[in-house]
């Protein structure tokens, strides 16, 4: 279902060992169908007969549609009304059913309970589900069978799932390596929760302001906090400019297309290095690359 996708040699002007991981390259162009699959995959028959219901921000939306679609599954999916219309689109165009609500988290999850309450429907959760870990965590052992001796994995946070997953399966494997989260400034409340010690929530209004919508969800899920705590090694956080800009070099150096939350983690190394643990190997996650023609265009356009 899922594709195994390589490591992309990034070329560094000093020469550094730098490589993506561009999980834009997935069918439904991000690492989200991974976790959805794995989920939805493990139902029982009775379980898939009552169909599944998810909320999203708009990559795990199109996961569980297009897995659900896959598996027979009669899926509903739960998202905001600032959803990026080709994220939209997308999700329907896998037959799923959409309902539209607010821009906050809490309004997702509140809307996706209820209607799970209501017609017996199994939740698919972004993040906050152990089968989802383990899905996304599928990135990390890819990593290490490609690149053994990698010194430092940088993923997004989010809800925390995929770095969660990623942590896990890196530092079980090869413990010295080190795992690091990358997070818009705008929306960095995994590394105020990270420091802190307890999950911090910020405002809705906030957080939606980062151009990286698929950064917007605030807290961390309980279950991956609990990951990162024990095994993320540190977040970082980048600018929204920095975040056009990584878009803009990761396209004409790499030849992929990073939606916003897809340049995240490569904007870490290309702009934050002094703050990174020092490493002669790095790998970043492109997350994702679905991004808005329009907003590609006005990005790109930025440059000239």
């Amino acid at each position: 279902m899922a594709l195994r996708t390589p490591l992309l040699r990034y070329p560094s002007p000093d020469g550094a060992e730098f490589y993506l991981k561009p999980e834009c390259l997935q069918p439904i162009g991000s690492f989200k169908l991974r976790g959805a699959y794995n989920k939805i995959s493990s139902l029982s028959a009775a379980e898939r007969k009552r169909g599944v219901i998810a909320h999203s921000s708009g990559n795990h939306a199109q996961g569980v549609a297009f897995a659900a679609r896959a598996l027979g599954v009669k899926a509903t999916i739960v998202v905001p009304g600032n959803i990026p219309q080709i994220k939209l689109n997308a999700t329907r165009s896998y037959g799923a059913d959409v309902v539209l609500v607010g821009p906050a988290s809490a309004e997702r999850i509140s809307r996706a309970e209820e209607l799970a309450a209501q017609h017996g429907w199994v939740p698919v959760p972004p993040y906050n589900d152990e089968k989802i870990i383990a899905g996304q965590g599928t990135i990390g052992l890819e990593i290490l069978e490609d690149l053994a001796d990698a010194g430092l994995v940088l993923a997004p946070v989010s809800g925390g799932g995929l770095i969660s997953g990623i942590s896990v399966a890196i530092k079980l494997t090869n413990p010295s390596a080190k795992v690091v989260g990358v997070e818009p400034e705008l929306a960095a409340d995994a590394q105020a929760s990270l420091r802190a010690g307890k999950r911090i929530t910020f405002p809705a209004e906030q957080v939606s302001r980062t151009i990286a919508d698929g950064l917007r969800t605030s807290p961390v899920g309980e279950l991956p906090f609990a990951h990162m705590q024990r095994f993320v090694d540190d977040i970082v956080t980048v600018t929204e400019d920095e975040i056009r800009q990584a878009m803009r070099l990761v396209l004409y150096n790499a030849h992929i297309v990073a939606e916003p939350s897809g340049a995240v983690a490569p904007a870490a190394f290309l702009f934050h290095r002094t703050e990174l643990p020092r490493a002669r190997k790095v790998v970043a996650i492109v997350s994702g690359g679905n991004a808005a023609p329009e907003m590609l265009s006005t990005v790109l356009g930025a440059a000239q």
